[in-house]
């Protein structure tokens, strides 16, 4: 069994078991809905390996949480996202300035994550989130700018196999995790929280015959959720 299969199992088992594994505690049934809006820093791994930098994606959709208990001073519970969500890359490279490359694409994901928390029912807590992600590609695109013809033609030793290349695997799935902080108001839970995924998955195909053995996306988000209680 592969290394990556074997992990994502782990964590995805964890991601169920920890919400679950402090039965003893002082019970809750809080389930708060809500909106998260934010900013995707994204990049790809390649192998062989093709030069980027940060490409910029938004990231937004709806929020469900649900808190079932307090453990001593640990809250747990679970949260679950529909989000649409921009992934790709941008291809830099420092001796060819006037040449550029990105691709855009477009993903619905849906985070499955634990939600452990520390802090005051009302005020301010400190949180960590963790669990498997899924996605599916809706599209993408495409933008080239330079004149590529003219840089390869003078020896570039640049990869280009991807230019143009049509995504194999629609399906996209990974681990995620983060941290931040949530302000418990009367008026509703607000939350700016920091995350990062890893696909475990490869959107181009990877056998042995196949030019890229890997093709996994890395993403940095930021975001920012808003929350109100549907039963406290």
């Amino acid at each position: 069994m592969k290394l990556k299969t074997i992990i994502g199992a782990i964590l995805l088992t964890g991601a169920y078991v920890l919400p679950a594994c402090a039965q003893v505690g002082e019970q809750r049934h809080n389930l708060a809905v809500g909106i998260n809006g934010g900013v995707n820093l994204n990049s790809v791994t390649f192998s062989p390996t093709v030069k980027q930098q940060n490409l910029m994606g938004i990231n937004g959709g709806i929020t469900a949480r649900y808190i079932s208990e307090k453990y001593f001073s640990m809250i747990c519970g679970a949260q679950v996202e529909v989000n649409f969500s921009q992934h790709g890359w941008d291809e830099y490279y420092e001796d060819y300035p006037t040449i550029g490359y990105s691709r855009t694409m477009n993903y619905v994901d849906i985070p499955f994550l634990a939600h452990l928390a520390f802090g005051k029912d009302r005020g301010l807590q400190f949180f960590i989130h963790a669990g498997p992600q899924i996605g599916f590609l809706l599209g993408d695109s495409e933008k080239i700018s330079g004149n590529w013809e003219e840089v390869l033609a003078n020896g570039a030793n640049i990869v280009t196999e991807q230019h143009g290349k049509s995504i194999d695997n629609k399906f996209d799935y990974g681990i995620t995790g983060g941290a931040g902080i949530e302000l418990r108001t009367k008026a509703g839970n607000f939350l700016v929280e920091g995350r990062y995924y890893y696909a475990l998955s490869d959107f181009y195909n990877s056998s042995k015959k196949d030019y890229f053995s890997r093709s996994a996306h890395g993403i940095i988000t930021a975001k920012i959720t808003y929350l109100f209680d549907l039963r406290k």
